[in-house]
């Protein structure tokens, strides 16, 4: 805080000058003593109140370290993007070339290495001006310099801009403490240090805070690699960053920084050559983008913001959500996360196929999200909006694969999940396995009809609703795929009911089970609402079963991922390591990996998503050059369509659909140039799986799946349909909820849904 003023500091008389002269000339006497001259030995009353007066300031300052810029890097270190609210990236000493230090020193201070703190021979001449009535006159050293700037820099830190003062608001009270602080700070630091706080301190314009940040935001080099010219002219900028800003007022700074050599050239600094072909030479300038926060994001803007909530919603970093988001924007953060840009750039690259960025008036969502199986990694997370994008393009602020809120009720940034389809069904077919049936168990999927009457088997809970596609023309999106002379409604194996994805076949494997055990093994798998990850997957209503429920895309990646890792859950992570400017290591959250399935169950399940992509398979025609599993969901007017698949290295999830009118059918709809009446999960969402995997699977492990036991298999196989008889649309319908009247138009589930 500022000191309280004398009352012989606001005398605007002629004796009240004289007096202020008198006055300050006498803290200067004693300044040039070094403070060694004892009050009493000098006559003058109002000197000895002058020294009492300045003997009372105080002189302790905590320097600290300057608010920094945060980066967020992707695994191989590339930057991702960068926050602050000062520009600055502190850098030691011999990291700052030798021209800049010797330019700021010729410019601005260039007794330097021979005061302590204060020049008194400058302050003697400004404190004359001012008491002969001239106006305020510049004598602040460097170390004075940078005495202020802290003082400005913390108040501005802690938002208490009330308390900055510059330049002509000061009092004279102001400058006598900051001359009193400069003495004790030299005494503190040593000279090298004070210039190295400085040269990271001062501002150079246009935001930039620190050497370093005005190198390479005007030049687009390192700090140390500086040549003359560059030097001497941001030298000249830091007098007044306003009046001299290269990019404003060019001929401003070009004449600042041709005196700033004329000053290193007396000082014998440079020679007659250095200085004549520096002056010579043109500004150059290289400008580099500011770049600040996720919406200038190199790439994965979505998954930035994603990483900047979970730091700010994590109590670890800070008492209160403000108290972390100020370590975000002034505490040097480098945060290491989990993301591959070679897989996000992958990922980002199939959208021009489908609903790309730049021609998307239907407004059609698409996201591709991939974890690491066994390690909970997100390695990409990509949708084809952006923050901020050109004019005329579709904006949204909603990241599609996340969910809406964390387990705090902190925000993630989503838009609450997507109605799954048919995604759902390989859970069902886990717990069939995890309660001792067979892969090759019959079921029977000629039953249409579940009445609401009818009583379901929930231990923990109630499941109600009904399912009926006993009438096509009542109920045609409840359909199984229909094949020649009706073989999609009879007797099946549980292996061949989930690989053809038939909603009967479903229906009668759930009819045989506990649905509590159902959706243990969902939450098992990772699996919850996407509006809030505190809510188990909600299996109150049947159509649940089939797909009615809305979950976010990472957790449907992850959730495979559990299969693909032999049955071990990991929770999705996005963040690898997290240091402060002074290399203190932050606590990042853990995996928690567990194995929550069993692994002949998880094998199990692998063996038969993996038919699903093999001929007679509902995704049959998007098969990878790799063993992978995967699975397709359409829901009931094909609002949301998905496929989610997996090889043992890496699981990825891909929707298509409508994220803000959910109940919007995506058919008709303008997709990879063209209008067709009916899309499904394989249409968009499973080519731009097939051809993302294709690319950078291989990247991981591709090897073969463990087999499940041979007493899991038996009995033996039953034949299927020829493959020339299976239809490329899988049917992976919604339940009804409830019972519609015979002349009623058929449910499209949105009864069911929950926001």
């Amino acid at each position: 805080m500022a000191a309280k003023k004398h009352p012989i500091f606001d005398t605007a008389t002629t004796l009240g000058k004289l007096v202020l002269f008198l006055g300050v000339s006498a803290i200067c006497g004693v300044l040039v003593a070094g403070l060694m001259v004892p009050a009493a030995a000098l006559a003058s009353t109002t000197t000895t109140s002058s020294i009492t007066l300045f003997d009372e300031l105080p002189d302790e300052m905590n320097v600290g370290t300057p608010a920094q810029s945060s980066k967020i890097l992707a695994s191989d270190g590339s930057l991702l993007a960068t926050f602050y609210d000062q520009n600055r990236t502190e850098v030691p000493l011999d990291q700052i070339s030798p021209f800049m230090k010797d330019a700021i020193i010729a410019v601005e201070d260039a007794r330097y290495y021979e005061h302590g703190g204060i020049d008194t021979r400058g302050l003697m001449r400004a404190v004359t001006a001012m008491a002969q009535g001239g106006g305020r006159q510049g004598a602040s050293t460097i170390t004075q310099q940078f005495v202020n700037n802290v003082i400005i820099q913390t108040y501005a830190a802690d938002g208490e801009y009330d308390k900055i003062k510059l330049g002509a608001d000061k009092g004279v009270g102001e400058k006598v403490r900051e001359i009193k602080l400069a003495i004790a700070i030299e005494k503190k630091y040593t000279k090298d240090e004070i210039l190295q706080g400085y040269l990271n301190w001062v501002l150079y314009a246009n935001g930039n805070f620190g050497i370093e940040s005005a190198a390479y935001n005007y030049f687009g080099i390192h700090a140390k690699d500086l040549n003359l010219q560059q030097s001497a002219l941001l030298a000249g900028v830091v007098n007044s960053p306003q009046i001299y800003d290269p990019i404003a007022n060019p001929e401003n700074s070009l004449k600042r920084r041709n005196l700033v050599l004329d000053h290193m050239l007396d000082q014998g600094m440079i020679d007659a050559k250095q200085h004549a072909d520096a002056v010579a030479s043109p500004i150059d300038l290289k400008l580099q983008p500011s770049r600040n926060g996720c919406t200038t994001a190199v790439r994965a803007e979505y998954f930035c913001e994603y990483v900047a909530n979970l730091f700010v919603n994590d109590p670890a970093y800070g008492k209160t959500a403000e108290d972390r988001l100020k370590v975000l924007l002034q505490g040097g953060l480098t945060i290491t996360t989990t993301l591959d840009p070679v897989l996000q750039d992958a990922a980002q690259a199939q959208f021009a196929n489908f609903a790309p960025i730049d021609n998307n008036p239907d407004k059609v969502g698409q996201a591709i999200v991939s974890v690491q199986p066994g390690t909970g990694k997100i390695l990409a997370m990509a949708q084809n909006t952006k923050l901020a994008p050109p004019e005329g393009q579709w904006k949204t602020d909603y990241n599609f694969a996340v969910d809406r809120l964390d387990a705090k009720g902190a925000t993630l940034g989503g838009s609450g999940g997507f109605d799954v389809g048919s995604t759902i069904k390989p859970f069902t077919f886990a717990e069939w396995l995890n309660s001792g049936h067979r892969i090759n168990d019959t079921v029977d999927a000629s039953v249409r009809r579940y009445p609401q009457s009818r009583p379901w088997n929930n231990s923990c809970g109630t499941t109600t609703g009904f399912y009926d596609s006993s009438d096509p023309q009542v109920a045609p999106d409840l359909q199984n795929a229909d094949g020649p002379n009706g073989i999609y409604y009879r007797t099946f194996t549980a292996r061949q009911g989930l690989s053809l994805s038939l909603n009967t076949a479903t229906m009668a494997t759930a009819a045989q089970l506990d649905i509590c055990n159902i959706q243990k093994m969902m939450t098992a798998t990772g699996i919850h609402m996407g509006s809030d990850v505190t809510k188990p997957y909600n299996v109150s209503s049947i159509s649940a079963l089939l797909g009615s429920g809305e979950v976010a895309p990472l957790t449907m990646a992850n959730a495979f991922a559990t299969f693909a890792s032999g049955g071990k859950r990991c929770d999705p992570i996005a963040l690898v390591s997290i240091t402060n400017a002074k290399g203190d290591k932050f606590p990042v959250p853990g995996a928690n990996c567990q194995q929550t399935v069993k692994p002949e169950v998880a094998a199990g399940v692998n063996m038969v998503l993996q038919q699903v992509l093999q001929p007679g398979g509902s995704g049959y025609a998007i098969p990878l050059q790799y063993p992978a599993g995967a699975k397709t969901g359409t829901t009931n007017t094909s609002e949301q369509t998905w496929t989610v698949g997996y090889t043992k290295g890496l699981a990825t999830a891909s929707w298509v659909g409508n994220p803000e009118e959910k109940g919007q059918s995506t058919n008709d709809k303008l997709i990879a140039g063209q209008r067709i009446p009916y899309v499904d999960g394989s249409t968009y969402a499973g080519k731009a799986w097939q051809g993302y995997m294709n690319q950078v699977a291989g990247n991981f492990d591709v090897g073969g799946f463990d087999l499940p036991p041979a007493s899991m298999i038996n009995p033996p196989v039953v034949v299927q349909p020829k493959p020339a008889e299976t239809k490329a649309a899988e049917s992976d319908k919604k339940a009804e909820p409830e019972p519609k009247p015979a002349d009623s138009k058929p449910d499209n589930g949105n009864s069911d849904k929950k926001d």
